[in-house]
């Protein structure tokens, strides 16, 4: 039997930042074909207030799930379906009577997910990860016109970084890197289960961190 998913709840915090800002996390995926046929999607974008305490939580649960996505508009709006999945294995979209259907996880090559689109169209296709009582998963990597018969293929890190920008939305699909620097990144694998960082401003830099609570 697999381990049980590892789960890890995330706290940022602020009090008088100085500053309205909007607080981006979104992944740092060491893929090939970075930017050019898969993209990370943003998670989270919180804002937080010049004056007073202010607070933003987000959840996530190394349970990890294929999906054919939907996108409109740069965003990932819904999966029509999905299959959770484990480091390891590998599964196959196909269609029948306009019904897409991934196959029961098999056994693949050892340290990456693998899915095989053989519905005979170009799909698209998602990672993501489930958080318990989610029925569909959270977006995390996004696959462009993946042919038929073609694969995907994914080494998935939960490496977050933040970043104070207020030019994306959630569950958008970055198509470059983010045009401002990251403030912070985590591997979540190696964070205790619960976790609170503080955001601060400093006004004499212009600089913001985020520091372990």
């Amino acid at each position: 039997m697999s381990p049980r998913p590892f789960v890890k709840n995330l706290t940022f915090q602020s009090n008088d930042l100085g500053k309205d800002v909007t607080l981006m996390l979104a992944w740092s995926p060491n893929v090939e074909g970075l930017y050019e046929n898969v993209f990370p999607i943003v998670w989270k974008a919180r804002k937080f207030a010049k004056s007073g305490p202010y607070r933003a939580t987000a959840t996530y649960t190394a349970q990890l799930a294929f999906a054919r996505a939907q996108v409109e508009n740069g965003q990932v709006v819904s999966a029509a379906t999905s299959v959770n999945i484990n480091n390891g294995e590998k599964t196959t979209l196909t269609e029948a009577n306009d019904v897409y259907y991934f196959s029961t996880p098999q056994m693949g090559t050892s340290g990456i997910l693998q899915a095989q689109n053989d519905t005979g169209s170009i799909q698209e296709i998602a990672v993501g990860f489930i958080n318990k009582g989610d029925f569909m998963p959270t977006p995390v990597l996004y696959f462009s016109d993946v042919g038929h018969g073609s694969r995907v293929t994914a080494k998935f890190t939960p490496v977050l970084q933040a970043y104070i920008t207020s030019d994306y939305e959630e569950t958008s699909i970055l198509r470059g890197q983010v045009d401002t620097p990251a403030i912070w990144s985590q591997d979540l694998t190696g964070l205790a289960q619960n976790t609170t960082w503080n955001l601060s401003h400093d006004a004499n830099t212009g600089r913001y961190t985020i520091t372990h609570a």
